[in-house]
C-alpha cells in the first residue's frame, strides 16, 4: 500500500481546508516545494498534489507555477488533480512531468473525456477522483452534490477502462476524525477498481485498518492534515503500509 502525502495548492501556497471549505483554510507553507522536499526526505515515494483554485473554477496560474517548482524540487512521481476539464489539460499536465492525472468533476459530467484520455495516455496515467457526501458524488470543488451515487459512478468508470479511483469522504476531510475504511472497502469490492482512500486520516490505526483491506483493492491512502499537524509521522505510516507492522 502506498502513502501519498497531500500538497493542496491555493493561490500558489500549500494549504489545508476543512471539509473542502475555502473559508476554513490554514496555510502550511508559502512555497509548496518546501513541503514536497520535506515529505520526500521523510520517505515518501509518491506525492498527491491538488489545484484547489482550479477545482473551484478560480484562476490558478500561481498553482501551475507552484507545481513546476515541485516537479523541479523532487524526483518521486506525482499525481495531480483539480480543474482538469479537457484532454488538452491532461496532456499539458503529463507533458510537464506529472505521472498521473486525476479527473474529477469532468469524469462525472463528461465521461467521454475520460474515455478519450485513457485512449491517448493509458490507464496508468489517468485516475478518477470520486468525492462523496453521504454516498453521493460531490463536484466543482465539493460545492455541488450530484444525484449520482459513488458506487454507480465507479462502476461506470470501470466500464470505460479506468483502473484506479481516489475516493474522498468530504465530510471527514481535514477533520482528523478517522478515515471511512468501510466505504472505501465497499467501493473497491463493488467496482473492482483499485482504490486510494482519502479524507479524515487521523492516526496510525487508520493506516493499519486500510492495510488490512489491501487484498480487497485498497491500493493507497492520502494523508494531509494529520501529517501537517504532527498527528502522524510519515516514516511510521510508510512502515505500516509496506510491512503491515
Amino acid at each position: 500500500m502506498i502513502i501519498y502525502p497531500a500538497i493542496d495548492l491555493r493561490q500558489g501556497r500549500c494549504v489545508r481546508l476543512q471539509q473542502g471549505d475555502a473559508a476554513q483554510e490554514t496555510v502550511f507553507a508559502d512555497d509548496p516545494a518546501e513541503a514536497a522536499r520535506r515529505w520526500v526526505g521523510e520517505g515518501a515515494t509518491w506525492l498527491h498534489v491538488v489545484n484547489l483554485d482550479g477545482a473551484l473554477g478560480e484562476p490558478a496560474a500561481a498553482n501551475w507555477r507552484a507545481l513546476e517548482r515541485i516537479l523541479a524540487a523532487v524526483t518521486v512521481p506525482i499525481q495531480f488533480g483539480g480543474g482538469l476539464r479537457s484532454v488538452k489539460d491532461v496532456t499539458r499536465l503529463l507533458e510537464l512531468g506529472v505521472r498521473r492525472a486525476i479527473l474529477g468533476t469532468v469524469a462525472v459530467q463528461n465521461p467521454e473525456i475520460v474515455q478519450e484520455a485513457l485512449a491517448l495516455h493509458g490507464a496508468e496515467r489517468i485516475a478518477v477522483g470520486l468525492d462523496a457526501r453521504q454516498g453521493r458524488v460531490a463536484v466543482r470543488g465539493w460545492v455541488e452534490v450530484s444525484p449520482l451515487g459513488v458506487e454507480q459512478v465507479a462502476q461506470q468508470m470501470a466500464a470505460l477502462g479506468v483502473k484506479r479511483i481516489i475516493y474522498t469522504d468530504v465530510q471527514r476531510d481535514g477533520m482528523l476524525q478517522g478515515v471511512n475504511v468501510e466505504a472505501a472497502r465497499r467501493l473497491a469490492h463493488s467496482s473492482g477498481l483499485r482504490v486510494i482512500a482519502s479524507g479524515g486520516v487521523a492516526s496510525l490505526e487508520d493506516i493499519r485498518a486500510l492495510k488490512a483491506c489491501e487484498p480487497e483493492g485498497i491500493e493507497g491512502v492520502i494523508i494531509g492534515m494529520a501529517l501537517y499537524r504532527g498527528a502522524i509521522r510519515l516514516r511510521e505510516a510508510i512502515e505500516i503500509a509496506e510491512k503491515g507492522a
